[in-house]
C-alpha cells in the first residue's frame, strides 16, 4: 500500500495503480516569428523551400513552432482552410527532418486545384538523398527483392504498398496487400569511398506516401544515411573514408533527403510551373566530407 514512483518497481497481487493523465494540450494557431524561404508567391499560392527540422504543422509534441503557424505571422494570413482547421494552405507535406520544397495553396480554388493534381500524381517531385551501400543492377540480391523492377537509363523501380506499421504508428510497413500502392523510381548520380561505399541518388516519386523513399530504400537494404527511424547501418570498410568522412556519417542528424524539384499545373492560370533548389549546407557539407 506505500505509494511508490519508481518506475523500476515490482509489481505485485493486490497493488493499487494510480495513473494521472493531463489534459491534452491543443493545437493553435499562433502565429511563429520564423523567417520562410518563399522562393515563389503570387495571389493563389506560394512556394517555401522548407529548412530540415521544422514540422509542417500542429500536431502531437509540437502545437506552435510549425509551418503553418509561421504562415500565420505572414501579412497576407488568408490560405485556403480546406479539411483540417489547424492545417490552412497545406496541400501537402514532407516530414519534419526532411527539406525542400513545398507548395501552399491561398485559397479554396487553389487548394482543389493542386489537391487534384497530388491525386492524380501528375506533380513533378525530384528528391536528393544519400544511402548506405551502392544499388547495383546486376546485383542478384537487389534483383531478388519483391516489388524491384529495372528500367532504361539505370533506373530502379520500387512498388509496394504502404500502411502504418502494426506496433509502431511513428514507421510505416511494406507490404504487398493492402495499404496504399507507392512508387518510387531512383537512380544513383555519385559513389563514394574507396571501396565505394555510400551513393548519392536522385529520386523521383509516381506516389507520394509518408515516409515512401524512406521506407522504399530500408526495403531494398539501402537506408538513408541518418535515418534513426528505418536505418539499418551496413558495415563500411574502414579504409572507405578518411576521419572526417566516418564522422560526418556517423554525426549526421536528419535522414539526409532533400526536396529538390517541384511541378506543377497553376491552379487558375493553368501554366506550367516548375521549381528546383540547391541542397542545403548539410547536404552540401556531407557530399563534400565524403569526397575527401
Amino acid at each position: 500500500n506505500e505509494e511508490v514512483e519508481e518506475p523500476s518497481k515490482k509489481i505485485f497481487e493486490k497493488d493499487t495503480i494510480t495513473l494521472n493523465i493531463p489534459e491534452p494540450k491543443k493545437a493553435s494557431l499562433k502565429p511563429y516569428k520564423y523567417k520562410l524561404n518563399i522562393i515563389y508567391e503570387d495571389e493563389d499560392l506560394l512556394v517555401i523551400d522548407k529548412l530540415a527540422g521544422i514540422s509542417m504543422h500542429p500536431g502531437a509534441g509540437n502545437y506552435d513552432n510549425t509551418i503553418v503557424n509561421a504562415l500565420m505571422n505572414l501579412e497576407n494570413k488568408n490560405f485556403s482552410n480546406i479539411g483540417d482547421e489547424l492545417r490552412p494552405g497545406i496541400v501537402h507535406r514532407i516530414d519534419k527532418d526532411t527539406s525542400g520544397l513545398i507548395v501552399v495553396a491561398k485559397n479554396d480554388k487553389s487548394h482543389h486545384g493542386l489537391a487534384e493534381q497530388f491525386e492524380r500524381h501528375s506533380v513533378e517531385r525530384v528528391y536528393h538523398a544519400f544511402c548506405f551501400g551502392i544499388p547495383d543492377l546486376a546485383s542478384p540480391r537487389l534483383k531478388g527483392i519483391k516489388g524491384v523492377s529495372f528500367e532504361p537509363g539505370n533506373v530502379i523501380k520500387i512498388s509496394t504498398h504502404l500502411a502504418r506499421h502494426k506496433h509502431d504508428r511513428q514507421r510505416q510497413s511494406v507490404l504487398f496487400e493492402g495499404g496504399k500502392h507507392a512508387v518510387t523510381r531512383f537512380k544513383v548520380l555519385e559513389k563514394y569511398g574507396n571501396p565505394q561505399a555510400i551513393s548519392k541518388i536522385e529520386c523521383w516519386l509516381e506516389t507520394g506516401r509518408t515516409h515512401q523513399i524512406r521506407a522504399h530504400m530500408a526495403h531494398l537494404g539501402h537506408s538513408l544515411i541518418g535515418d534513426e527511424t528505418y536505418g539499418k547501418r551496413k558495415k563500411i570498410s574502414n579504409k572507405a573514408f578518411t576521419e572526417e568522412g566516418f564522422s560526418l556519417i556517423k554525426k549526421f542528424e536528419r535522414q539526409a533527403l532533400h526536396a529538390s524539384l517541384l511541378g506543377f499545373i497553376h491552379p487558375i492560370t493553368k501554366k506550367p510551373m516548375k521549381f528546383s533548389v540547391e541542397m542545403p549546407l548539410d547536404l552540401k557539407n556531407l557530399a563534400k566530407g565524403l569526397k575527401t
